[in-house]
């Protein structure tokens, strides 16, 4: 039997965690995917930006699968916080990381409508 470890002793490996659904689907499912609607450029823009400010150790970002709400694509969630963004864009890149991975204010606009209420 193991011993439990005790409160305030686990260390995060990254500040962030970051998981972009890159799921594809056939192009005639209804539900649509996030790798058609750019998941994996999400990925790599946010890896890019992620490098340029010289934050790749505190901030990790990792292809997902499915995530659940294919038709609000492309879709990510952060940890350690557990905030689930919907519809990103290349264009939002930029706030994302500036906003939320290094500034601590998540992006209300993109939250699922869920979260942001």
């Amino acid at each position: 039997m193991t011993k439990p470890i005790p409160k305030g002793t686990c260390r995060h490996v990254h500040e962030c965690h970051v998981f972009v659904c890159v799921n594809e689907r056939p192009p005639e499912n209804p539900k649509g995917c996030c790798r058609a609607k750019g998941g994996l450029e999400i990925v790599n823009l946010l890896k890019q930006g992620i490098a340029q400010r010289h934050a790749g150790k505190d901030i990790k970002v990792t292809k997902s699968g499915c995530l659940g709400l294919c038709e609000k694509g492309v879709n990510m969630v952060v940890y350690p916080e557990g905030v689930w963004y919907s519809h990103v864009t290349q264009e939002d890149i930029g706030e994302i990381i500036e906003g939320h991975l290094l500034g601590g204010q998540p992006v209300v606009r993109l939250m699922t409508e869920e979260e942001a209420l």
